[in-house]
């Protein structure tokens, strides 16, 4: 069997490889194409173009790319219009996965799409392209679920594998058992880490004035990054230290993380980190996120506890004052840390559904295996 996989961001990559490793246990002969990263590639994948080709974060950057951004999606089209595998399966990147997926559906190729577009969110108007585009939508959380039974598209919830990652990652420490330790993540595309980076280095030089025992790890998402901002890191003088990838591990043994909104999120919350959450993008692009928002809270930490208590910044308040605050309210109030991760541990909890096994086994049920 053949299956055409399309997937741009690092999340994706360990995603789609965890789905790679279970189908290839029930069906040892299955062969996988597409676009993906460095774990896919280790499952056998076979890499028609790079994960980071399609990586690019705001109106401004696809703007600017979109060119090369349309022509590997034709290319990809035509390869699989041609190949016609048994399943198309696009992992996140709705921008770029939905209207392939729509095109490909037409053609009579089955469609999956792993992980949800945040139509609950913000673009609702999407839904109708999805109704058109998937035969299956793979969903992270139960809330996501029951909003696509509303829609009568076929979905399932297969929980979140940093759940179940978290449980030999994360040390469940508490603040001074974790020697106050901070992990700054600016995200993984350069544009975020180019706009937020400078910002967390201030903050984290404010933070060390104040409290001189705190020392940061900084996970790089790729080596090029880590290339690209190690020089102005090290200029700092700050106590940072660096590692390549290791995001997991940084916010494992981190009491509080400092982080661009996204997965990292989320897993800084399986991790039992407590965060706060930064944003920063173009002016267009935020001003389309405004104008088709339907919620207060970007974050999904804030959507998953019963009361939304993560601090977020986003656009002009990204200030290294105003992340300082929100650090220095939670030293001051270790009560509320506790609690925080308290609360983080009931929502782990409920995600641990062995992921890459439901993923793969509502796959294979989809098309009859």
């Amino acid at each position: 069997m053949r299956f055409a996989i399309v997937a741009g961001e690092p999340s994706g990559d360990v995603l789609a490889a965890g789905l790679i490793r279970e189908i290839r246990r029930r069906l040892p002969d299955a062969t996988f194409y597409g676009i993906g990263g460095q774990r896919m590639q280790a499952e056998g994948f076979e890499v028609l173009f790079p994960m980071d080709s399609i990586a690019v974060m705001g109106i401004e950057s696809v703007l600017r790319d979109l060119r090369n951004i349309l022509q590997i999606r034709n290319s990809i089209r035509n390869t699989v219009l041609d190949d016609r595998p048994d399943c198309f399966i696009g992992v996140d990147v709705p921008d770029f996965n939905l209207s392939l997926e729509k095109r490909l559906h037409e053609a009579g190729i089955k469609v999956v799409h792993y992980v949800s577009p945040s139509v609950w969110a913000w673009r609702g108007y999407r839904i109708k392209k999805i109704k058109q585009a998937v035969d299956l939508m793979l969903t992270l959380f139960p809330f996501e679920k029951k909003y696509y039974d509303r829609q009568q598209i076929p979905a399932t919830f297969v929980g979140h594998p940093s759940a179940d990652k978290a449980l030999t990652i994360r040390p469940g420490l508490d603040i001074s058992e974790r020697e106050h330790t901070i992990a700054l993540l600016p995200g993984s595309r350069s544009a975020e880490v180019q706009a937020l980076l400078p910002i967390m280095l201030e903050a984290a030089q404010m933070i060390i004035q104040q409290y001189p025992d705190t020392r940061f790890i900084l996970p790089f998402a790729n080596e090029k990054l880590q290339k690209r901002h190690q020089a102005s890191v090290l200029e700092s003088g700050l106590p940072i230290r660096m590692t390549l990838g290791q995001s997991e591990q940084a916010m494992g043994c981190s009491w509080l993380s400092i982080l661009a909104s996204g997965t990292a999120a989320l897993e800084a919350m399986m991790y039992g980190s407590v965060m706060v959450v930064v944003y920063k993008m173009g002016w267009l692009s935020y001003a389309m996120f405004n104008y088709f928002k339907h919620v207060e809270h970007f974050s999904l930490p804030n959507h998953l506890l019963d009361t939304p208590l993560i601090p977020e910044l986003q656009q002009e308040q990204v200030t290294a004052g105003n992340i300082v605050n929100e650090v220095t309210r939670f030293l001051n109030h270790p009560d509320q840390v506790r609690d925080l991760q308290a609360q983080f541990d009931v929502v782990a909890q409920s995600l641990r559904k062995d992921t890459d096994v439901l993923a793969a086994q509502s796959i294979l049920k989809m098309i009859g295996q």
